[in-house]
């Protein structure tokens, strides 16, 4: 049970006033009461043993491994003497703390307040995680309809929402201590510990090792490595108590398999730097133009390289600790203190995004292995789309019969779809003996199920003139998809959301944000922002996990892997998301296009986790709710050593004086100076002042404050100070549903900090890069989490134009970043982004621009071929050497990459190949699209890409030719190619033998094009292996132009002036 630092003091019984060390009494303070050595789990510790724990001992808690700090009265040791004045209060530094978790609440009671249609609320209790609260539901807004605006009350009875609990203790909490309970069990009772405390009576007469913590130099401002806590190395008698080891572990790739990496990446850059020194110095004088353009493009391949290499220099591998998990939050028997997740999946046309695929992943949310209570659900239909209402609808029963059925035999996948696709022996493992019987019967349920939902797309092909009406005669709001009411409706809740069994089911809300003609919406980004609030004001859990409609977990455990990391005591607090990599369904054996993306994914990002985190992917990602409110994480303080001048001149005691109440005003300012300070403090939102609201100026001031960041909405405002999420237990389901209602309304954002500060930030079609980068910006860590059974699994585009669509998509946002304020190349320099970790979102901005150089690189040995000329001029033998080293240093670099990954050949070469097709077709395209929009004004259509089934047979989307420009530019350098190395062989035979040698450069040169092109040929050809005639004209048009263009043109044949026929006559 929770307690303030009041109450521990002033009781009269602490774990029996028996020091659990050396077992006297543990006396009291200089204030007479009890004394308190652990501030956050008041450990019963006796001042001796305090003393010398923090002199010549770990200088932490035993029991919950905090530090210890410096009480009234006691010694300063090494480190302390600059902050003399802000230690001299540490003695009630417990009372402080809680106080100010406590003032946090208050301070959301008063934002509350200031909304004159709501009450006072009077209590507002931070969740007691030792007592079962009783949850009530959220009811239906309708029976069986949509409400949008205007809201019926809820019944009479209803008159609180529940708070969901939260697993998360803050620092500012105590917990009392029963020695009877705790003692006696979790290790404090067993034999080991009982040596370590015989152990610790000893220890004035030994010198005691400390507890070693490494922590990494970290760059930029701030101390201490973010991992320092998954890198503790302790006494295996300090951690036999598994409940209070850490969740997660970070593991180095072993010394020798990237020692090598790291040696040859050097090497290859030694070696890349005399290579072009070559290159740049030895020009080609009959064809300087060929020259010049592939130096530049060598120049800037070097660049692009360097900047996708280097930031894989640290990668790391972390394992999680599931077990350790349920010790500490999910034990038996007792009540559940895991933390809250709302989840976001977020669709928008459904004729384009099947519903029976969002159905599938809806449903395997509801099933997840996590607290039924502790989920909500919500489906972002940013189409306001009946179909997508009607398929909710359906979802939410059958999801009655299926979540049981899942939580029962442990079913793996829990989308049923997939589920009951799988080519395997579901009888493994499964010993009940009903399980065949129900299994058979769930297949015939899901497929009635099935056949529901087809109707209901078959239905909707076809719009009635009159729009749609929903089944009590009245209009369907959406009807306008660009003017509509916003729309809320909750499918399961905590009132009659019970399943077969009668068991509650997790929350599921239906939101259909607002649209209004002359707003501009942000497409994905404020669809997902509009989320943000709504869950903020029904459920607050205080983490987020967002999922593209296609994206269903695969592993009931996702949650809890993820809870590994953000609710750890000492690392989540620093950690803005935990990302995981995305797995994919559907795609053909040969992965021709690299739809997996096994390279970026598995070795890009594992490489970024060493450095400050992967970058946010858009779709997997578990965030911290604090971070997307645009909050800064909390920093240690860093402990300046006195510097030779002050040491001599006795300047170390005014700087102390100063720095202290520097640290005071610090204090009052909410700088998170420390970091057992609750962050969700109105301190912390820029200008506000006197966050205690001694006046009526100082609380209209803070109002104003916040509804300028925020918005106006005092429910919202007053979730964002709640540290464990929650919402007001004495608030009203009627009440939150209208002001759900108000914070997704269109014009809610105008004049606030949403899409730029807080939230998805708006500014490009790929908001989910440049959302990270804002966030690591910022100081934030992120987390790569890899477990065995993929977290999660979605559907790629496998047809060639969609992928090439899709590709399309990405390079324009970074096209977007780049020429935006937000670009890494000049953004963000104050804040303490990391320097590799700039190089990888550099790298993500610029690498379209890459297709410019990339074309020309490809176009080159064409043109050699065509003109007898070549780039480079004939080597030496010691230059050719330098040549073979840089191709050895090459292959070297990818084997031992796919090494120390995992990576095969085949997926390391699928992604070479795709790099020089999607470079020279969709890269390029985005650059000339991005340009348009910077210079002239001229946006481009967000298409989503498609998620069809496939119906036809295995991959027949695959074999699918789909028209687009796109396939132009890499359809001409094939033919250009082909047709320059016919040319290139006839010169050769009609030359003789002498030219055969210059031939195998300029030859080997082309085919590097035409293998990497290989797979685009393939595509073309489809299933009949015959290429559609719409792309044999255009290319041959352009190869045509462009060989007739060369022949007029022919700028690098020596122009040779023949003799004066006039003056010597024609035998001159």
């Amino acid at each position: 049970m929770d307690a303030t630092a009041d109450s521990v003091a002033k009781s009269g019984k602490i774990g029996g006033q028996v020091c659990q060390i050396c077992s006297d009494n543990v006396g009291s303070n200089a204030d007479g009461e009890s004394f308190v050595a652990c501030h956050i789990c008041a450990f019963p510790v006796c001042r001796p043993c305090y003393e010398y724990e923090r002199k010549d001992g770990t200088q932490s808690c035993p029991q919950c491994k905090t530090k210890y700090k410096r009480h009234k009265g006691s010694p300063a040791i090494g480190g302390e003497e600059v902050e003399d004045a802000v230690a001299n209060n540490v003695a009630n530094n417990s009372n402080q703390t809680s106080r100010t978790q406590g003032e946090g609440y208050k301070k959301a009671e008063r934002t509350l307040s200031w909304d004159t249609n709501y009450s006072r609320v009077s209590d507002m209790a931070p969740p007691i995680y030792d007592k079962e609260v009783p949850l009530n539901h959220i009811p239906f807004l309708t029976n069986g309809s949509s409400v949008s605006g205007e809201l019926s009350a809820a019944s009479p009875s209803r008159t609180s929402m529940a708070s969901p609990e939260s697993g998360i203790r803050g620092k500012g909490n105590i917990r009392l201590v029963d020695p009877a309970r705790e003692f006696g069990s979790l290790g404090f009772g067993n034999v080991a510990w009982k040596e370590r405390i015989d152990g610790w009576k000893i220890k004035p007469e030994k010198n005691a090792v400390p507890m070693s913590v490494s922590n990494a130099p970290s760059e930029g401002r701030g101390g201490g490595d973010f991992d320092a806590s998954t890198d503790v190395v302790m006494d295996d008698s300090i951690l036999n108590d598994e409940a209070r080891q850490p969740l997660s572990r970070k593991v180095s790739i072993p010394s020798s398999r990237i020692n090598p990496y790291r040696m040859v990446i050097v090497l290859r850059l030694v070696i890349l730097s005399i290579f072009l020194h070559y290159r740049i110095t030895n020009p080609v004088p009959n064809a300087y133009v060929l020259w010049l353009i592939s130096v530049i493009c060598e120049i800037w391949f070097a660049i692009s390289w360097i900047l996708d290499q280097f930031p894989k220099w640290l990668p790391v591998n972390r394992e999680t600790y599931l077990d350790r998990l349920a010790l500490r939050y999910d034990r038996e028997g007792e009540p559940y203190q895991l933390a809250a997740v709302d989840i976001f999946v977020s669709t928008v046309d459904p004729l384009k995004e099947p519903p029976l695929v969002t159905a599938n992943t809806v449903l395997s949310i509801l099933a997840v292995d996590y607290p039924v209570d502790k989920v909500s659900c919500y489906v972002s239909d940013d189409g306001a789309a009946m179909l997508t209402f009607e398929a909710l609808s359906e979802t939410s029963e059958f999801a009655r019969k299926w979540v049981p059925f899942c939580k029962k035999y442990s079913i793996e996948p829990r989308a049923p779809e997939w589920y009951f696709a799988l080519k395997i022996d579901y009888l493994k493992d499964k010993v009940q003996p009903d399980f065949v019987k129900e299994r058979r019967a769930m297949k015939r349920e899901y497929e009635e199920f099935k056949v529901r939902i087809n109707g209901l797309v078959a239905k909707a092909q076809k719009v009635p003139d009159e729009g749609w009406i929903m089944q009590d005669g009245t209009p369907w709001p959406g009807n306008n998809t660009r003017d509509h009411p916003g729309m809320i409706q909750v499918f399961l809740g905590h009132s009659g959301g019970l399943d077969s069994d009668g068991n509650e089911l997790p929350r599921l809300v239906y939101v259909s944000r607002e649209k209004r003609p002359g707003f501009q919406h942000h497409k994905k980004a404020g669809a997902m922002n509009a989320l943000v609030r709504v869950s903020a004001v029904l459920t607050n859990g205080p983490f987020l996990l967002n999922l593209d409609c296609d994206h269903y977990i695969n592993n009931s455990k996702a949650l809890r892997e993820a809870m590994c990391f953000l609710m750890d005591p000492n690392l989540g607090k620093s950690v803005c998301y935990v990302q995981f990599p995305q797995r994919f369904d559907g795609i053909d054996k040969n992965d021709r296009y690299a739809n997996r993306n096994t390279v970026f994914f598995d070795i890009n990002l594992r490489g970024l986790d060493g450095i400050q985190g992967p970058v946010y992917v858009g779709t997997g990602c578990v965030f911290n709710r604090t971070a997307l409110y645009g909050y800064e994480p909390p920093l240690k303080p860093k402990h300046k050593k006195p510097g030779l001048f002050s040491s001599c001149f006795g300047g170390s005691q005014k700087k102390s004086s100063k720095s202290s109440k520097k640290d005071s005003s610090n204090k009052k300012s909410g700088k998170h100076v420390n970091s057992t300070v609750p962050i969700y403090n109105l301190e912390d939102i820029e200008g506000v002042e006197g966050a205690g609201f001694d006046d009526e100026n100082s609380h209209l001031m803070s109002q104003m404050t916040l509804e300028k960041r925020f918005g106006q909405s005092a429910v919202f405002v007053s979730s964002t100070l709640m540290e464990n999420g929650g919402v007001p237990q004495s608030a009203t389901p009627e009440s939150l549903l209208k002001e759900a209602i108000h914070v997704i309304s269109c014009g809610y954002e105008d004049k606030t900090d949403w899409g730029s500060e807080i939230g998805w930030i708006y500014g490009s079609v790929t908001e989910d890069i440049l959302t990270g980068f804002k966030m690591h910006a910022r100081g934030w860590r992120s987390i790569y989490c890899m477990p065995l059974r993929p977290a999660f699994k979605g559907s790629a585009p496998i047809n060639l134009s969609d992928r090439l669509n899709q590709v399309l998509r990405w390079a324009l946002g970074s096209v977007e970043i780049l020429f935006s304020r937000h670009c890494p190349i000049w953004y963000g320099y104050s804040g303490r982004l990391k320097w590799l970790e700039r190089f990888a979102y550099v790298n993500t901005t610029i690498y379209p621009i890459t297709a410019i150089p990339l074309l020309a690189y490809c176009t080159l040995p064409a043109v050699c071929l065509l003109t007898g000329k070549f780039i480079i001029p004939q080597i030496s033998n010691i230059a050719s050497i330098w040549f073979i080293s840089l191709f050895l240093s090459i292959f070297a670099t990818g084997i031992l990459e796919m090494r120390w990954s995992g990576v095969g050949i085949d997926e390391w070469w699928r992604n070479e190949q795709f790099w020089v097709i999607g470079g020279v077709s969709a890269h390029l395209f985005a650059v000339f699209q991005g340009l348009l929009k910077v210079l002239a004004g001229i946006d481009t259509n967000f298409t989503v890409t498609s998620k069809a089934s496939d119906e036809d047979g295995d991959f027949a989307e695959l074999y699918m030719f789909k028209w687009t420009t796109l396939l132009i530019p890499p359809t001409t350098l094939l033919i250009i190619n082909l047709v320059g190395v016919v040319a290139g062989v006839s010169y050769a035979i009609n030359s003789g033998y002498q030219s055969w040698g210059p031939l195998f450069g300029k030859l080997f040169f082309a085919f590097w094009v035409i293998i990497h092109l290989y797979p685009f040929l393939k595509g073309l050809m489809g299933r009949q292996n015959r290429m559609p005639t719409i792309v044999v004209v255009w290319a041959i048009l352009l190869a045509s132009i462009f060989s007739l263009l060369w022949v007029r043109i022919d700028p690098f044949t020596t122009k040779v002036t023949g003799p004066d026929v006039e003056q010597c006559g024609i035998n001159c």
